[in-house]
């Protein structure tokens, strides 16, 4: 679904980048609060993933395909606002060197790849949280239904942001029944990516699963007849082992991505995605620009002057999976050593009530 340059006008192009470098500088203030010394590799490597995923279009209607967009799986891992970073540096990297999603667009791209689709799929998800039992089957289904709907969010928010900045006169009806139509069915694969992916984290580290995270209520005590929170158990081996395990996870995640990105990207459908289908049957693309990075030596995944197209492509792949969690990995860690450096407030030395 990434907008290129000339399907919006340049004032809508400049309110969305507003809207978004808005939503980006909330969420890097937000995402002190969710990450730690475990969690901020394991973002840039999310960022990377998703990054890698995105590459392997899938087919979902006759001469058209759909990918991840990676807000719910990003929201769901790491937490709403760090999922709302990953997407743009996801977003931004495609961008810059791989000329997909245009340059001007960037803040409509965010907005509706990013924003759109983690507040969705978070609000969902803890909605459904609520009211499902406290189990790790439950955030694997709830994971489940907020990717699926999170899609559709974000076809129609793209369909919002063209009846105010669309460059072509084309019926808005039209277009957001077309648009949602076909990425509901883009949303099932995003759902069944999102469910897949977070069930195998949460089954062997539930414990870097930001939306796993109190699942287990504290066992309470009576104490003069009151309930009181039992003292924390003694933590297991595998939590006290967390910075072993967590490089095993965070290497696990990266040779994945690798392989995704190097190699299966290969045999992912040519097709156009949902948005191209829907621009070129509707006519929405008449006003197309000529990406600025047209030029890039990776524009449109492949090295330039590299002639095998499996070679080629796998090559771009890679240096797009490292750049970006080289990329990822470095904001998430400067946020978090940001977070470390801010004085903390002192504690209330008020006597406690009896």
């Amino acid at each position: 679904m990434h907008v290129p340059d000339g399907f919006i006008n340049a004032p809508v192009s400049v309110a969305a980048g507003v809207a978004a470098a808005a939503a980006v500088a909330v969420s890097l203030r937000g995402a002190r609060r969710e990450l730690d010394e475990r969690t901020a590799p394991l973002a840039g490597l999310v960022a990377a993933f998703i990054f890698a995923v995105q590459m392997l279009n899938f087919p979902v209607a006759a001469g058209t395909s759909g990918h991840l967009l990676g807000g719910a799986l990003a929201a769901i891992l790491v937490g709403p606002y760090t999922g709302v970073l990953c997407v743009s540096v996801v977003l931004l990297m495609q961008g810059i060197l791989f000329a997909d999603g245009g340059l001007t667009a960037l803040g409509v791209n965010i907005t509706v790849m990013g924003v759109v689709t983690v507040v969705t799929a978070h609000l969902l998800f803890r909605g459904l949280l609520r009211v499902l039992p406290p189990t790790r089957r439950s955030v694997t289904a709830a994971g489940f239904v907020a990717a699926l709907l999170s899609v559709p969010a974000a076809a129609a928010a793209f369909t919002a942001v063209y009846a105010v900045g669309g460059t072509t006169d084309v019926p808005l009806g039209k277009v957001l029944t077309a648009m949602v139509g076909v990425h509901v069915l883009i949303g099932i694969g995003e759902a069944l990516i999102t469910a897949a992916t977070v069930g195998a984290v949460i089954a062997v580290r539930p414990d870097l699963v930001h939306g796993a995270r109190g699942l287990a209520a504290p066992l309470k005590l009576r104490v003069d007849g009151a309930l009181v929170d039992a003292p924390a158990a003694a933590p297991e081996p595998a939590a006290a082992a967390a910075g072993g395990s967590t490089k095993k996870v965070w290497a696990t995640g990266l040779v994945t991505a690798l392989v995704l990105a190097g190699f299966v990207s290969f045999y992912a459908s040519a097709n156009p995605d949902g948005l191209e289908k829907v621009a070129a049957d509707k006519g929405i693309d008449e006003k197309v620009e000529e990406h600025a990075a047209a030029g890039s030596p990776l524009a449109d995944y492949g090295v330039k002057d590299v002639d095998d197209a499996r070679l080629s492509g796998g090559l771009a792949g890679v240096i797009g999976v490292g750049v970006t969690v080289v990329a990822g990995t470095g904001i998430f860690w400067a946020v978090r050593r940001r977070k470390a450096d801010e004085p903390t407030t002192p504690a209330s030395t008020s006597a406690p009530v009896a």
